[in-house]
């Protein structure tokens, strides 16, 4: 019943998808706004049949109903409940259709007031958004089939791969979706503003608040991901590289270039074609990035098996850009700045120089993600990218971008004079050097580790310098207490200095960064009952070891061992339960037992154990610094969320008396 329920509003919504979407780019060609509302009413019927589609799998989920081939695949009777609902996205069909799911929220929201969205824009954006929807729902009603049955169904499941059956399964994959599919909405209104032939910036005052909640979530993915990776994985890294985390890396690089490319726009009336050239980009990788997670076109430990999906998927990205790029350059005309660049020493220069950085960075890990596959088609030989690729290639753009960083807050629009720029440049230098300094008296001696401290000390010096300076003047002018002084002044201008505070963020990224990547510490030791490791300034006793099986999870055995810490004065610090899960399917992980600090993290594996327990090989790592990328993580977060807070609007001036009020020209 459930499953030829589903099939019937799985068609069905197809249906209306591809009729809406068609219909939306006829009343927008034919200047018909009766038909566009039609299709914007088909728009909003998406969310309440997929939302019914989602309910019945889960259901379908959670009662075991073994007759869905992909119940079968992702749950088993004894999967813990909150499992058997994360299945749902843990698979390759019904993560598709918790993309087409979350697509028509974001499309119902889009929608859902139009009176926002001028006449000439809504069919087209409409149409977009729908024809979005209509591709993935094809996907899932022709190629991957969430409600598929068996002619005779099994008595149990599979159950989640093992590497899913984590807390962090809740929320990764759901934020990294939000992302993604957040960015379809910026696209929508670019798209529209191209085909409709507008020469104003409205669009841009439309999306912003969009694209900035979009690159909250895909920042939040990428951040949970990396500490899954860190807890999960048992290899002492956060960040490995690998193509599934470089795909959601990319469309983040050109989102973020983007986000910064429309101040200008907004300001200038410039970088008009960088902003729908990055917008463009940022779809089709958000695509092309859903494309290597659910093909596994590439080898990737996140990546899903090869399927069918490979096809049509690159089909629809080679459309995508290639008709999105057509349609920038016929309206290239449309984009020309309404200003130039009056001096290299200029805000303006600076975020163009920030663009061809984000786009540099972004080709050089797309070089490297996407050699292997040309490797294999080109020359029948499929070579790999390693870390140390990326590292040397992109790490150097990086410090550039970390560079422009502490210089941007000091820099003016249009011309900047040098007398001006000295000595906020010059402070930030002194910083930098202060930083290296204390490095240095640290024990640090690696050249790019002394310079990697030094450039997080500018960058993060120019922008609290501008707080700073900011608090100072509102305190002159208004007497106010410094703490006071600065939430009016944030509150006032929340989008400047909620982008200070993304800065700040990742000022601490990067110091977390660079202690972890150039000062990293591993051995790996047999111990017996009792015996002790000394190494990093710690000392590790083991003390035993245990073996149980979970009543959440009866086809799994825990083996945990028990260390206990000590510094090198003999003080207790923890007690480390580092552990190893096997499953009856054969597979295993090693989870570590952490034990983090703001200097550093002792990471611990329980590598094997013999003589049933009395002797245990572990694996150690000392990850200086790692706690920062986690605090910068969360104030990067609350930076934006500053930002997308609207400002308070100006308040109502009071007219003579006697005075006439003139009317104001309405807004386009």
């Amino acid at each position: 019943m459930e499953a030829a329920l589903g099939q019937g509003i799985l068609m069905l919504a197809w249906g209306l998808g591809a009729a809406g979407t068609a219909l939306a780019f006829w009343a927008g060609f034919r200047h018909r706004p009766v038909w566009g509302e039609v299709a914007r009413r088909i728009a909003l019927v998406m969310a309440p049949l997929l939302s019914g589609l989602v309910l019945l799998l889960v259901v379908a989920l959670v009662q075991d109903d073994f007759r869905l081939v992909y119940v079968a695949q992702v749950s088993r009777r004894t999967q813990p409940l909150f499992l058997k609902v994360t299945a749902l996205w843990g698979g390759q069909n019904g993560s598709l259709l918790f993309w087409s799911w979350l697509m028509s929220l974001f499309l119902f929201v889009a929608m859902a007031r139009p009176r926002r969205i001028p006449g000439d824009l809504l069919p087209y954006v409409t149409g977009t958004l729908l024809l979005t929807q209509t591709f993935f729902l094809t996907l899932n009603l022709f190629f991957a089939n969430p409600f598929e049955v068996f002619l005779a169904p099994p008595a149990d499941g599979r159950g989640l791969n093992p590497l899913l059956r984590h807390p962090g399964m809740i929320v990764h994959p759901p934020l990294l979706y939000l992302g993604f599919v957040g960015f379809t909405v910026p696209y929508a209104f670019a798209v529209a503003a191209l085909l409709a032939g507008r020469r104003d910036d409205l669009w841009l005052a439309l999306i912003r608040r969009w694209a900035l909640v979009a690159w909250l979530f895909l920042s939040l993915g990428l951040l949970v991901g990396a500490r899954w990776a860190y807890d999960v994985l048992g290899w002492g890294g956060y960040w490995g590289w690998d193509p599934v985390e470089n795909a959601a890396l990319l469309p983040w690089l050109t989102a973020t270039a983007f986000l910064h490319s429309v101040m200008v726009q907004e300001r200038r009336g410039m970088l008009k074609v960088w902003s729908a050239l990055l917008i463009i980009l940022t779809y089709a990788l958000v695509i092309l990035g859903t494309f290597i997670t659910r093909t596994g076109v590439i080898a990737s430990v996140h990546a899903f098996a090869r399927s069918a999906i490979g096809p049509p998927f690159l089909i629809y990205v080679a459309l995508v850009l290639v008709g999105s790029l057509a349609l920038l350059a016929w309206r290239w005309d449309l984009l020309r700045a309404e200003n130039r660049i009056e001096s290299w020493l200029s805000r303006e220069t600076f975020f163009l120089l920030n663009n061809w950085l984000f786009l540099a960075i972004a080709f050089a890990i797309f070089w490297g993600t996407f050699y292997p596959m040309f490797s294999e088609l080109l020359f029948n030989e499929k070579l790999t990218v390693g870390p140390p690729y990326y590292d040397q290639v992109t790490g150097p753009m990086f410090a550039a971008l970390y560079g422009l960083m502490g210089v941007i807050p000091f820099v003016r629009w249009r011309r900047t004079p040098g007398v001006a720029l000295g000595p906020a440049l010059g402070s930030g230098a002194l910083a930098a050097t202060g930083m290296a300094a204390l490095a240095w008296g640290l024990g640090v001696r690696q050249p790019w580790a002394l310079l990697g401290f030094a450039l997080c000390a500018f960058a993060g010096w120019g922008t609290l310098l501008d707080y700073g300076l900011g608090v100072r003047a509102r305190r002159r002018a208004t007497g106010e207490a410094w703490p006071v002084a600065l939430a009016r002044l944030v509150r006032r201008h929340p989008r400047r200095y909620g982008g200070y505070l993304v800065h700040l963020g990742v000022v601490l990224i990067g110091i977390g960064v660079v202690g972890s990547r150039f000062y990293p510490q591993e051995t790996q030791r047999t111990l017996g009952l009792g015996e002790s490791l000394t190494f990093g300034g710690y000392r590790l006793v083991y003390q035993g070891i245990r073996q149980y099986v979970p009543a959440a999870e009866p086809d799994v055995t825990v083996t945990e061992a028990w260390v206990q810490v000590y510094d090198a004065h003999g003080r207790p610090l923890a007690s480390l339960y580092p552990y190893v899960l096997q499953y009856e399917s054969g597979e295993s992980l090693t989870p570590p037992a952490l034990r983090a600090t703001l200097k550093e993290d002792l990471y611990l594996l329980l590598s094997g154990w013999t003589e049933g327990g009395n002797r245990a090989t572990f694996k150690v790592f000392i990850n200086p610094l790692v706690s920062w990328i986690w605090i910068g993580g969360l104030v990067l977060i609350l930076g934006t969320l500053v930002a997308v807070w609207p400002a308070p609007l100006p308040a109502p001036q009071r007219l003579p008396v006697g005075q006439p009020v003139r009317e104001q020209p309405a807004v386009p």
